[in-house]
C-alpha cells in the first residue's frame, strides 16, 4: 500500500489522480491533500478519502472548509493546516511514499524541493518546478533519478521509450503537440482569437492556465526545458512535431535509425497511474487503442512564425541561469492578462520576448535568486501590458 500526498487535489490532474486511487484502493491510500481553491470539491474529497491532513492556503479557507465538514461523522481526525507554506509543510513532514505535485505555477517549486529533501518519491505534474528551479531540483536526485517520476504525458511517454535502452545509442527525442485549438491559424488570425476559443482545446481537458499555454504552444516549449532536465539532454537533441490526433505522446530516435514511440488514448489517468505505481504497471489502465479504427496518424512541422513561444523556450533554456524562471513568470502574467481581456493572445509571447531581452541574469545558487528574478519579471511584464 503506497501512501500518496496530492498537492493541487481539486485541479484537473488532482481529481484524475484521486480517480486512479479510487479504482485501486488496494494499492494506494491518500495521506494528505492540498488545494488552493474549489473548497466545495475539497469537502467532497475529504469525506470520501478521509486524509489525515489537509492543507489550504489561508486561515479563511480553513474556516470555510471546517464549516463545510461540520457535522460529518468520522472526520474529527482530519487535521486542517493553513498558510502559504501549508503545501510545502505536508510535502515535507507527512509520512508517505509518494508526493504528486499537481499545483499550477511557480508556487509548486517549494513543495517539490521539500518532497525531495524529505526522501520521498516525487510524481511531478508541476512543470514549473523544473522550468524555474531545474538545477536545484536535479541536484536533489543525483544518484537517485528514480525518485523523480514525470506525470506529463509526453515525458511519461519518453521515459517508457527509453526504459532499458542505452543512452549512448540515443540520437534525439521528439515531443508531440496536438497543435491546440488554433492549429493552422496565421499570426494575424491569432491576434483576433477570443478567450473562449483559446479554452476550447480539441483533445485534452485541463485547467485554464495550461489550456492557454497549449493554445500558444508555450506549453510545448516548457516541455522541451523539462525534457532537458529529466533526461539530461542537450537542446539540440529535443525536437517538437505537431500530431493532431494526440495518440503518439513521445518518440525516441536512436543512432541506427530506429524509432520507439509510445501510443495510447489521450487520457491523463494513464501517466498518473504509471507515476504512482512506478516502476510497476497496474493491470487495468485506460481503454486500449483500436488501430484499424484510427485509420491513420498524421504529423506536421511546427509553424514557428505563428507560434514563437516554442523558440522562446529553447532560447531561455539554452541561456540557462535565471532566464527560464523569468520566461515562466512573464508568461504567467501574460496568460492572466489574456484571460482578463487585457492582452491579445499574440501579446503573450511578445511580452515574454521583451522581458527576456531586458533580463540581466544571475546564477541559480538558491531559491532566493530565483524569487528575485521571478518578482522582477512579473513586475516588468505587468508594466509592459499596462503600457500597451
Amino acid at each position: 500500500m503506497r501512501r500518496v500526498i496530492i498537492l493541487g487535489s481539486t485541479g484537473s490532474i488532482g481529481t484524475q489522480a484521486l480517480d486512479v486511487i479510487r479504482r485501486n484502493p488496494d494499492r494506494f491510500q491518500v495521506a494528505g491533500l492540498a488545494a488552493a481553491s474549489n473548497h466545495d470539491l475539497l469537502v467532497g474529497q475529504i469525506r470520501e478519502f478521509i486524509p489525515p491532513v489537509v492543507a489550504v492556503s489561508d486561515e479563511a479557507a480553513a474556516t470555510e472548509l471546517r464549516a463545510g465538514l461540520e457535522g460529518t461523522k468520522g472526520l474529527k481526525s482530519v487535521d486542517i493546516v493553513a498558510g502559504p507554506d501549508a503545501a510545502e509543510s505536508i510535502a515535507r513532514d507527512l509520512e508517505a511514499e509518494v508526493v504528486l505535485n499537481a499545483m499550477v505555477g511557480s508556487v509548486g517549486l517549494a513543495p517539490t524541493l521539500s518532497a525531495l529533501q524529505s526522501g520521498k518519491t516525487l510524481a511531478l505534474a508541476n512543470k514549473e518546478s523544473l522550468i524555474v528551479g531545474g538545477e536545484l531540483v536535479m541536484d536533489l536526485v543525483k544518484g537517485e533519478p528514480e525518485r523523480l517520476v514525470p506525470v506529463d504525458s509526453e515525458h511519461a511517454a519518453l521515459a517508457q521509450c527509453l526504459r532499458g535502452e542505452s543512452r549512448d545509442d540515443l540520437k534525439r527525442v521528439i515531443i508531440t503537440a496536438s497543435g491546440g485549438p488554433f492549429r493552422g491559424w496565421t499570426r494575424e488570425e491569432l491576434a483576433k482569437a477570443s478567450v473562449k476559443e483559446a479554452l476550447a482545446h480539441p483533445t485534452w481537458k485541463m485547467g485554464p492556465k495550461i489550456t492557454i499555454d497549449s493554445a500558444t504552444l508555450m506549453n510545448k516549449g516548457l516541455e522541451v526545458i523539462e525534457a532537458h532536465y529529466l533526461f539530461n539532454l542537450d537542446y539540440s537533441e529535443i525536437d517538437v512535431v505537431v500530431h493532431p490526433e494526440s495518440i503518439v505522446h513521445g518518440i525516441a530516435e536512436f543512432g541506427d535509425g530506429a524509432m520507439m514511440a509510445q501510443l495510447s488514448k489521450p487520457d491523463m489517468r494513464l501517466p498518473i497511474q504509471l507515476a504512482l505505481s512506478f516502476p510497476e504497471r497496474l493491470a487495468a489502465g485506460v481503454e486500449p487503442l483500436n488501430l484499424a479504427a484510427l485509420g491513420r496518424l498524421t504529423f506536421e512541422e511546427l509553424d514557428r512564425e505563428a507560434f514563437p513561444a516554442v523558440d522562446l523556450c529553447y532560447r531561455a533554456g539554452r541561456a540557462g541561469s535565471t532566464f527560464p524562471a523569468v520566461l515562466n513568470a512573464a508568461n504567467e502574467i501574460g496568460v492572466m492578462a489574456f484571460l482578463e481581456g487585457k492582452l491579445p493572445m499574440t501579446g503573450i509571447p511578445d511580452v515574454v520576448a521583451t522581458v527576456l531581452d531586458e533580463h540581466e541574469p544571475v546564477s541559480v545558487v538558491s531559491v532566493v535568486s530565483l524569487e528575485r528574478a521571478d518578482t522582477w519579471a512579473r513586475h516588468r511584464a505587468a508594466e509592459l501590458i499596462e503600457s500597451r
